[in-house]
């Protein structure tokens, strides 16, 4: 029974002396690497793989979904924000609305010029139709815009 463990300890050595001889990077030596001619648990290790991948992945989607949810959110509270905005414009454009009890309405700065709309209450000069192209109220207007008599 003594001579077992020894013969471990010696086979050991000799797995390590090989991968030192092996390992290109010498300051990765004092890592263990394991043998490859004795069969290991590895199949164990697969299925933990796979479980910690599908609980990562179950993981990502939750998360992703909380994202989601709070982007839904704010967009939602952002919406509500802008539409207040504007009913909020709305409402003050409109004067009948206001709570203020002035209804008057504000009276621009020409309102009270002496002069306003006379243009429109001057009489027109009523066209009359002559037969005559030369004594027409059009060449007349005509000549005394385009040529000019000394």
């Amino acid at each position: 029974l003594g001579g077992k463990p020894r013969a471990d300890a010696e086979a050991a050595a000799k797995a390590r002396a090989k991968a030192l001889e092996d390992n290109p990077f010498p300051e990765d030596a004092d890592e263990e690497v394991p043998d490859r001619s004795e069969p290991s648990d590895n199949e164990g290790d697969d299925d933990d793989e796979d479980e910690d991948t599908e609980e990562l992945m179950r993981e990502l989607a939750k998360i992703k979904k909380e994202r989601e949810e709070e982007e839904a959110a704010a967009k939602a509270q952002q919406e509500k924000l802008d539409e207040r905005a504007k009913r909020d414009e709305i409402f003050k454009g409109n004067p009948l609305l206001q709570a203020s009890g002035d209804l008057s309405l504000k009276r621009k700065w020409d309102d009270e010029t002496v002069f306003k709309n006379q243009a429109r209450l001057a009489p027109k000069p009523k066209q009359r139709y002559i037969n005559d192209a030369v004594r027409s109220d059009f060449h007349k207007k005509f000549l005394s815009k385009y040529v000019w008599m000394d």
